[in-house]
């Protein structure tokens, strides 16, 4: 009863016209930004946080909280019209949103994103109301070990149930693998795999520069040769009709929605991990449990239910060690972390106590704007498909120009435009060898939080990889993830024998 009872006052708190109004503004600018190529919640929260000074944090808060869910719903808008992600956490809606459009089904996409975004923010802002104390116990509790093992069972969902070919997924892996570590060394400093000697790769290669050349120029050069210049998303429509039938076959996917945000959820409250290993990860527990894995990345409802609804829960979940025990648990949440410092306020268990006002007015703030987000977004459908109607003449350079300022933002480098005209030819010739691109960005998101992981593993444990497989968290996720690996096989072997016994 305290919880409700607190929650209610923290209503009152966020429906305070200076607090509500400033809760619309921030989940519209959000929407956009989340839509832009290369800037996403992480510039747009940066970018606005000084104006937060002109107000008191309790409202500072909640403008910079509606940002961040705006841009998680606005992530998805050029995934699934342009096939550019509008940020890392929107790549795995690519794979199934952009075929939907490219059918003429944009809206139905459109939808599903809206739709499994609420779900999953809902989802996630009710386990962090009730839960919030024991869950941020529960991520203490995930060391190296664990981290690893988490990242393993990923990878393992990929190669066992995938549905692709093997061999094909496994060299997507090691590529991807290969180029999350060019770089400089975490351990030593020293430089690896710095091709030719180019400065720019020292600092490594930025995801969203090889999230956009694949899924930006390489979808735009797919696009341009199998539509000779008339792309079928052009036929795109939005009535009524076509909404009830859209939200009637949404509303079935239910089960994917649900499974995602808890997975979602449970990631994103994991230092450092954040909604694009969520998202991902989501997207192929999905495809796994589906009865028709063949289905996904040709065009799947449950492929974009599944990452919408975990990039959401995630981005609350994230936000949970924040308050809790002062450990951003994205790059977001560390940027709020940083305004809640300058705000005078320091986060913690004392927090609630403390600053109750401020916490309570925070989650009751993210339940309307999570509302607000969902009813804008499907509000300016018609506005995302009347994009669509441009002739591709014009919507191709347009779509490069975004590519070009989605690959130049993040580190301002023009070794990063070069490198994503290098990624996007890659990709489209991957697709034309029809290996899949899902594996290979799930590694350059992973490999960074894998390695560290296992290299301070086994410097923990001198060296011994049995520990993680004798405690129990660790030992659970890599017994799953080895049942995955040997999946594939055991397939196999059961095919054999049933075609033994049939002859």
């Amino acid at each position: 009863m305290e919880i409700l009872a607190n929650l209610i006052d923290g209503f009152f708190i966020a429906f305070e016209p200076l607090n509500l109004g400033l809760m619309v503004v921030g989940v519209v600018v959000g929407l956009f930004i989340g839509a832009m190529p290369g800037l996403g919640s992480v510039n747009g929260v940066a970018i606005l946080l000084p104006m937060t000074f002109l107000v008191p944090p309790t409202s500072a808060i909640i403008f910079l909280a509606a940002i961040y869910y705006g841009a998680m719903y606005g992530g998805a808008i050029s995934s699934i019209m342009l096939g550019i992600p509008g940020a890392s956490t929107a790549v795995a809606t690519t794979f199934d949103g952009r075929p939907l459009a490219l059918k003429g089904e944009a809206d139905k996409a459109l939808i599903a994103a809206a739709v499994a975004s609420f779900v999953g923010g809902t989802i996630s802002i009710i386990l962090f109301t009730l839960f919030a104390p024991p869950l941020a116990d529960w991520a203490l509790a995930f060391g190296d070990h664990e981290l690893f093992a988490l990242m393993m069972m990923a990878f393992a969902t990929f190669v066992g149930l995938s549905g692709d070919d093997i061999p094909k997924t496994l060299f997507s892996i090691c590529i991807g693998l290969v180029l999350s570590s060019v770089g400089l060394d975490i351990m030593s400093g020293e430089p690896r795999l710095v091709f030719f000697d180019i400065i720019g790769f020292m600092h490594g290669i930025n995801f969203l520069v090889l999230a956009i050349g694949i899924y930006g120029i390489g979808e735009m050069l797919w696009t341009i040769e199998s539509t000779r210049g008339e792309p079928s998303m052009s036929k795109a429509k939005i009535s009524v009709d076509r909404i009830v039938s859209n939200l009637k076959e949404v509303s079935g996917t239910w089960v994917t929605a649900l499974m995602a945000s808890f997975v979602g959820f449970f990631v994103g409250i994991l230092p450092a991990a954040g909604a694009t290993p969520g998202s991902l990860m989501s997207y192929g527990f999905a495809k796994t449990y589906s009865k028709t894995p063949e289905e996904f990345g040709k065009g799947k409802v449950d492929g974009v239910v599944a990452p919408e609804a975990a990039n959401n829960a995630a981005s609350t979940g994230a936000m949970l060690p924040m308050l809790t025990l002062g450990i951003p648990g994205s790059p977001t949440t560390a940027i709020l972390l940083g305004g809640m410092v300058i705000w005078g306020l320091v986060p913690g268990p004392m927090l609630f106590i403390e600053q109750e006002e401020f916490v309570w007015g925070l989650i009751a703030s993210l339940y309307a704007a999570n509302l607000f987000a969902a009813v804008i977004n499907i509000g300016f459908i018609p506005m995302f498909l009347w994009m669509l109607k441009m002739p591709f003449t014009i919507l191709a350079p347009g779509i490069f120009v975004l590519c070009i300022i989605g690959g130049f933002a993040p580190t301002q480098s023009m070794h990063d435009v070069w490198l994503m005209f290098g990624f996007g030819v890659a990709g489209y010739l991957m697709r034309k060898l029809d290996y899949p691109l899902a594996p290979a960005v799930l590694a350059i998101v992973l490999g960074p939080l894998a390695e560290p992981s296992l290299r301070q593993s086994l410097l923990i444990s001198n060296g011994d990889i049995t520990a993680f497989f004798t405690r129990p968290i660790s030992g659970t996720f890599m017994a799953f993830a080895i049942f995955l690996l040997l999946l594939p096989i055991i397939k196999a072997v059961r095919a054999r024998m049933v075609g033994n016994s049939s002859q």
